[in-house]
């Protein structure tokens, strides 16, 4: 697995085991979907997947993001966000 070390393998294998997921609109919510088989790199709905991972996360942290004051009275956004196919460990 790319020189990643058995350790880190390992905690990366226990954390998404018994993954689970569920999709929702205004008038109706599918039943929760065990992910048990990896997405295939090229699956085209891989990019939409990530996608929607990655605003799960900007939406959670926006509740302690505020906009930074860059003196003269301008403000920059609380938040930017640049998606690529990386994985965040922290």
């Amino acid at each position: 697995m790319y020189h990643v070390p058995e350790d880190i393998q390992v905690m990366l294998d226990d954390y998404f085991s018994g993954l689970r997921m569920s999709f929702s609109t205004n008038s109706y919510i599918t039943d929760w979907i065990n992910l048990d088989i990896r997405i295939a790199m090229g699956c085209t709905i891989s990019p939409n997947l990530f996608v929607m991972a990655l605003e799960v996360i900007l939406k959670a942290a926006e509740d302690s993001a505020g906009p930074a004051n860059l003196g003269c009275g301008c403000y920059m956004p609380p938040l930017k966000a640049f998606m690529d196919d990386t994985t965040i460990i922290c």
